[in-house]
């Protein structure tokens, strides 16, 4: 890793420096949410890892061990979750590092790894980052707030609009891909 970046677990003095870093950032996120990551932290539900760039916030990457998405939660899939760089920060190689950190992460304890993309061209960035590395389509085609959109029917192109993907660790034949 560079010297100019350091990337860590979540501590609970990042809570604080994490809000005032994005609150004005189009990545802002409330402070009760912040709080309540560092909580999930402390009780093994997430893990968060935060990325510092010439020593200020640049980023964060959760690892949900329990996803929201059923097919996830069924195959013991835990699940790459908000993930933010600071739009400034972006293009130094900070999203990478942190996808590195997360995977070895969920790799070490399930043998793979989920996440969820959004369709609308502000996801663009993300949808070519983790084709790049290596995810998959879980083959259930789109979600809707985590349930399986049928042919035929209506969703809003929002947020909540998503396509699942997986990604197995390397030479691992997990038992969890299906």
């Amino acid at each position: 890793m560079r010297e100019d970046m350091q990337i860590r677990a979540m501590e609970s003095d990042d809570v604080n420096v994490i809000f005032h870093a994005i609150e004005h950032q189009d990545i802002s996120k409330r402070l009760d949410y912040i709080a309540r990551c560092w909580e999930e932290n402390k009780t093994g539900q997430r893990v968060t890892l935060v990325a510092f760039y010439k020593g200020q916030f640049a980023g964060w990457l959760h690892l949900l061990s329990q996803s929201y998405y059923p097919y996830f939660q069924q195959n013991n899939i835990p699940e790459i979750n908000n993930f933010d760089v600071i739009p400034a920060l972006r293009r130094k190689g900070i999203g990478n590092a942190l996808m590195d950190g997360i995977e070895q992460i969920a790799f070490e304890k399930y043998g793979i790894v989920g996440i969820g993309v959004g369709l609308y061209p502000s996801y663009g960035s993300a949808q070519r980052i983790y084709a790049r590395r290596g995810y998959i389509p879980d083959g259930r085609g789109i979600s809707y707030e985590n349930v399986i959109v049928k042919p035929g029917s209506m969703v809003r192109v929002d947020d909540e609009l998503v396509l699942y993907m997986v990604k197995e660790a390397p030479n691992s034949s997990s038992e969890n891909s299906k």
